[in-house]
């Protein structure tokens, strides 16, 4: 375990040895993990105290941290979430909340927050997250970090603290692209599609009008700078109605994160922290007409999306909407800024289609990441493309 935390990244657990292999593709590296995901000699608290309590030691270890061991990381602590991984500031009442390496007056998001600040901060060269609703997305971008939802169903949960089933993905954060493609070839195995080394490149212009407008101008501009590399990407109009995807998210989540956590809140009450405590009170409340509807809108999304992007389209389009909150930001304007986030976090969550962020640009000297979408299934040809795009963002127009 790292005891040298700078960043408070890390979840004070007494040491317990974790074996890795010796060699293999990520020997050399270290690896943190967050604490929604068992390691055995560890107990698994998802940032609540209710659940570290009922925890105990785990004896196994969830099978993607034990194929990152397995292929020679070398686990050095489990990272702090926000509560019930119920959030996207990074933020937990209970257990404090990570600083932002790359912005420290910034929050670092969440729910992967250690993971993030782990990376970013340099005490770690992969963490492993889960994303929900962008809590793999937002933290990378905020800290200037590769980051991964998977194709939802491609990799395990098994061993993994639930939030809501049919949205919840493992992800992972590196600081460059190399090593982010290095774990991706070990966890993702062969693409089903099998992106082209240049795809169809489309630009979501009305993903881009929900940054704000120093954002879009700076995010436009990186674009202009991959021109050479990879081609002029075809403008395209997403979303019909981005208040009805921001509403089918919300009640979808919500209603399985109540399946998920609902019994043990009831039962016990425990004090959860400031918006947490909102979100499960709506979670109670998404009726079955609700939840029917959101699935329905899940639903024609997914087919529109599949059309738009075939087996060779990738989309491209902010994270977030701009660099991360101010830590100072009160809860109101936290939230606002999480209800803003989602409708660009959405899309990838209820197609189920891989999303990579790349970091690309700064403003007022926090990160901002673009985002990359691809076909269900092009995981790894999506990583090889994104760390390739991100390379030709770098290039400077004269």
């Amino acid at each position: 375990m790292t005891y040298d935390d700078p960043f408070r990244c890390f979840v004070p657990y007494p040491d317990a040895a974790v074996k890795h292999s010796p060699t293999g593709p990520l020997a050399g590296l270290t690896l943190a993990v967050k604490d929604l995901f068992d390691v055995k000699g560890y107990p698994t608290g998802a940032g609540s105290p209710i659940v570290l309590a009922q925890s105990g030691i785990k004896t196994k270890t969830a099978p993607i941290v034990k194929d990152l061991l397995q292929a020679g990381a070398r686990f050095v602590g489990k990272t702090h979430t926000d509560e019930l991984a119920f959030s996207l500031n990074g933020k937990n009442a209970h257990f404090g909340s990570p600083i932002n390496p790359a912005a420290p007056d910034r929050i670092t998001g969440g729910s992967s927050c250690g993971s993030m600040a782990a990376v970013a901060g340099r005490l770690a060269d992969i963490a492993v997250g889960s994303d929900t609703g962008g809590s793999v997305r937002a933290p990378a971008s905020y800290g200037g970090l590769f980051g991964i939802r998977p194709t939802h169903g491609r990799l395990s949960l098994k061993r993994v603290w639930p939030l809501a089933e049919s949205l919840d993905t493992p992800g992972w954060f590196t600081r460059d692209g190399e090593v982010f493609a290095r774990v991706g070839n070990v966890l993702l195995g062969k693409d089903r599609t099998e992106l082209p080394e240049v795809p169809r490149l489309l630009l979501a212009d009305d993903m881009f009008a929900q940054a704000v407008p120093e954002a879009e101008t700076i995010l436009r501009n990186v674009v202009q700078r991959a021109l050479p590399s990879v081609g002029q990407p075809e403008s395209v109009k997403l979303v019909r109605d981005i208040d009805a995807l921001y509403w089918a998210f919300r009640w979808i989540q919500g209603r399985e994160a109540w399946a998920s956590d609902g019994a043990m809140i009831e039962r016990f009450a425990p004090p959860l922290g400031p918006g947490v405590k909102e979100r499960f009170a709506f979670s109670k409340t998404v009726t079955d007409a609700e939840y029917a509807k959101g699935e329905a809108t899940r639903k024609t999304f997914r087919a529109r999306l599949a059309r738009l992007l075939g087996q060779d389209g990738v989309l491209i389009l902010p994270t977030v909407p701009d660099i991360a909150p101010l830590v100072s930001a009160e809860e109101p304007e936290l939230e606002d800024f999480r209800n803003r986030a989602l409708r660009l976090l959405c899309l990838s969550g209820l197609s189920g289609f891989p999303q990579v962020t790349i970091p690309v640009a700064q403003r007022e000297g926090a990160p901002l990441g673009l985002s990359l979408i691809g076909p269900k299934g092009s995981d790894k040809s999506l990583i090889a493309f994104a760390v390739a795009y991100q390379r030709a963002t770098r290039v400077r127009i004269a």
